[in-house]
């Protein structure tokens, strides 16, 4: 589990696995595209056999983006070609060094926005109404990103979301197959994991700016879920 500061595309063109946006898995195969917005959780399986693209359109982008996440499954191959040949155009671009590359790298991906519109609208008539389990999920991950450093526990996420402990996690499971601790250490976890690899920050100052109560449970946690201490792994990194 992880987020980030920008909007990102996946266009998948091969292979398949699962991915978790806002507390929801669902699969994945090839012509799916899905658009992850700034903020929010989210985490992926990449298999040997997967391959794609992901477009990642900065901090400050100017491009027309949906506030929502989306997954679509595209099945007509017009779209498919579309959307195939923008991104040949955009990465064209970026390698070249010829004049206004960059502003035409700009309106590309402003027409890969335009795709993206034009095909969540093309799905919303068969796009189901996420359900009360759904809705509580993706309140729970908005909820969880914003406050996984400070040390809270399930329940007492649970509690501002006005839920029990117990709901929310049956929730959990019901949506991703996760359960609310699970979503919650593997979103610290990831952090202390990216902390390691690309600060000097001190393990014992990692393991607290994330809210564990002491280095020794940092250091179990850590280890549960990567199989090696977080010194070791900032060692083979």
């Amino acid at each position: 589990m992880r987020a980030l500061s920008e909007g990102c595309f996946l266009w998948f063109t091969k292979g398949q696995g699962r991915i978790t946006v806002a507390g929801q898995t669902r699969g994945y195969t090839a012509n799916n595209a899905i658009y992850i917005p700034p903020g929010v959780m989210h985490g992926f399986e990449v298999g040997a056999q997967v391959f794609g693209t992901a477009v990642f359109f900065g901090k400050n982008s100017t491009v027309t983006l949906p506030s929502e996440p989306q997954h679509l499954r595209i099945r007509e191959v017009h779209a498919q070609q579309e959307v195939n040949v923008t991104l040949d155009m955009i990465q064209r671009e970026m390698d070249s060094d010829t004049p206004a590359h960059d502003r035409a790298t700009r309106h590309y991906l402003g027409l890969l926005g335009v795709w993206l519109e034009r095909q969540i609208s093309k799905a919303s008539a068969e796009t189901p109404r996420p359900d009360a389990a759904k809705r509580l999920v993706a309140r729970y991950t908005a909820l969880l990103e914003k406050e996984f450093r400070r040390g809270k526990g399930v329940g007492e996420l649970a509690c501002d979301l006005g839920v029990t402990a117990t709901h929310l996690t049956r929730c959990c499971r019901e949506t991703c197959g996760r359960s609310a601790i699970d979503l919650l250490q593997d979103r610290r976890i990831f952090e202390a994991r990216r902390l390691l690899a690309e600060t000097d920050m001190a393990v014992g100052q990692i393991g607290a700016s994330l809210g564990f109560t002491s280095p020794a449970y940092f250091t179990r946690a850590f280890a549960h879920l990567t199989g090696s201490s977080p010194t070791a792994f900032r060692r083979a990194v």
